[in-house]
């Protein structure tokens, strides 16, 4: 029997916030495994504190960081406050829901209209009312511009390529992620396809304002794919991911083929969204549903709680 600790592990900012009583899903995990007999301690995160958890009695939840120990788990926002999942692996398309088959016929298509109205206008304001499609696609962009990683079918740069060569007069908006660190050498290389293609803009952010002029979204596995289903943007995905059910994945079907599914049937926007956030993560901000989820969660991948 595992000691009845829990320690959370937390950079300095989300540790001040969970110390404060402000981060609710640290929150909600702790008045779980308290109200099971567990001491949890909130521990600052570092490669030396998740290294030594690994030999400490009881269990260890990372903020993000890979569990790789048989007591750890990890937490990762949901996309969307406040909704989290807890997971046995970092990786998104490993995840619990990743796995799942969606059936738009299994959801109530009233519940999820309503749902997805309500969150559309939370996250978005007056924005997926007003979207339009005017002829630019969207591609949303990561790091990493010029590598080939594991998850993907190929990379970024390679990516932008075939957009090119697929959209013909339509205006291609590559996007750069605010919180992305690029180097000379990818500024360059965008610089370059932007200086040898009227069709290409370059801009860092303003992602809601392209969802809502786009008329599709690619990407690797940019959550931006899945908020633009709020916009009622259909997207390809040139990478794995947790959200891929309603998205052709080119890893799967090929780029004619992904590119071809994009003048079908459209996506069950609300429903998918729904499925997808509602029903499969943990929403932190309804007291006694979020702590049964933890608990029931983390027994399913192996906790004694």
């Amino acid at each position: 029997m595992e000691a009845r600790i829990l320690r959370i592990y937390l950079d300095d900012v989300m540790l001040d916030m969970a110390q404060r009583g402000e981060f609710g899903f640290v929150a909600r995990v702790t008045k779980a495994f308290e109200e099971v007999g567990f001491r949890v301690e909130l521990r600052r995160n570092s490669f030396q504190e998740r290294v030594k958890s690994a030999a400490r009695n009881g269990y260890s939840l990372f903020l993000m960081d890979d569990p790789f120990h048989p007591k750890s788990l990890t937490m990762r926002k949901s996309y969307y406050f406040p909704f989290w999942r807890i997971e046995a692996t970092p990786k998104r398309w490993e995840f619990e829901v990743a796995k799942k088959s969606f059936d738009p016929a299994e959801i109530d298509t009233v519940l999820a209209q309503k749902w997805f109205a309500n969150w559309r206008k939370w996250l978005f304001k007056q924005g997926p009312e007003t979207a339009e499609r005017t002829g630019i696609v969207y591609v949303a962009l990561q790091g990493k511009l010029l590598e080939h990683r594991s998850f993907q079918s190929m990379s970024p740069v390679d990516m932008i390529a075939q957009v090119q060569a697929r959209v013909g007069e339509k205006r291609i908006l590559l996007g750069l992620h605010p919180g992305e660190d690029y180097s000379d050498e990818e500024r360059r290389a965008l610089d370059a396809i932007a200086d040898a293609d009227p069709r290409v803009t370059v801009q860092t952010g303003g992602m809601d304002e392209a969802l809502r002029l786009c008329d599709y979204v690619i990407t690797q596995n940019s959550s931006a794919a899945l908020s633009g289903f709020f916009f009622e943007k259909p997207a390809i995905l040139f990478g794995e991911c947790d959200f891929h059910h309603q998205m052709p994945r080119v890893s799967q079907l090929g780029v004619d083929e992904a590119w071809r599914r994009l003048d079908g049937p459209p996506p069950a926007y609300a429903e998918y969204l729904y499925w997808f956030i509602a029903q499969n993560s943990i929403k932190a901000d309804v007291e006694g549903d979020a702590e049964e989820t933890i608990l029931a969660t983390c027994r399913r991948f192996g906790w004694e709680t």
